[in-house]
């Protein structure tokens, strides 16, 4: 019960990373208001038993970041852990390839709506005196050739994002940090998953890191539990990799665009 007696609040609950570590943080004694664009995070709020209220939201908007916020604080009278987990892909397209518009919406996501959990959740924390506020960026932010450009440049800005945050946060009880997840399987990687089985190569998919394997959503929640904890007391401004390996070196086969900039 390493989170007994906490409120938090988790994006992206619908599925995935979020609907796991949402069952996580549940079974440690968290009481928990979380979100999803989709209705099915009212299907993740019945694989709780606890204290849990759902919301169909969008996370890169303000109004619905700040309601959760006020939804934890109106239930459970206290927030200690913000997890900004909700996210999008964007795909592989080229760098030459992409519009303003899908530059646009997919940082409204991705950047913002982590910057707007911390606008919105880091005052009520720093009444506390402590709280863990926790992004998911990805190993793409960390070097290329692990996604998109806008989706590498979005989460490569979360990491900054939870450096700068951590810094003003200075001497307010409150802890800042990211998760890079490597291949993990979830709704938004499964397309890879699926192909790969048609073409019955699945033994290849994460192949390039050390493990040789593709991670689950759990193992992304085992870390978000450890951060949300008082176990990670020391652990501010970091951007911590869960990929199996594959950023200590990070291999790549290189994408080429075909393409020159005009």
């Amino acid at each position: 019960m390493r989170l007994a007696g906490k409120v938090a609040i988790i994006t992206g609950a619908g599925s995935g990373i979020g609907r796991a570590t949402a069952r996580r943080f549940a079974a440690e004694g968290a009481k928990l208001v979380i979100g999803d664009k989709t209705a099915a995070v009212h299907e993740t709020a019945d694989l709780i038993d606890g204290d849990v209220e759902a919301f169909q939201v969008d996370a890169g908007d303000e109004n619905d970041v700040r309601a959760l916020v006020d939804a934890a604080l109106g239930s459970f009278g206290q927030l200690d852990i913000a997890y900004a987990n909700a996210g999008v892909s964007g795909g592989l397209t080229g760098i030459f390839d992409l519009t303003v518009e899908e530059w646009q919406a997919l940082l409204q996501v991705n950047l913002i709506g982590p910057w707007l959990m911390i606008k919105h959740a880091g005052p009520r924390m720093i009444q506390r005196g402590r709280g863990s506020i926790i992004c998911t960026a990805s190993v793409a932010g960390i070097r290329s050739g692990a996604g998109g450009p806008h989706y590498s440049a979005s989460k490569a800005g979360v990491i900054n994002l939870v450096k700068t945050a951590a810094q003003q946060f200075s001497g307010t009880g409150v802890r800042v940090n990211a998760i890079c997840p490597g291949l993990i399987q979830t709704g938004m990687t499964q397309r890879a998953f699926d192909y790969a089985a048609e073409k019955g190569v699945t033994d290849k998919i994460g192949r390039l890191n050390p493990l040789r394997r593709a991670g689950q959503p759990d193992e992304i929640a085992n870390m978000a539990l450890f951060l949300a904890s008082d176990e990670a007391s020391y652990v501010n401004g970091q951007a911590i990799a869960v990929d199996g390996g594959l950023s200590s070196s990070h291999p790549v086969t290189r994408q080429e665009t075909g393409k020159t900039a005009a």
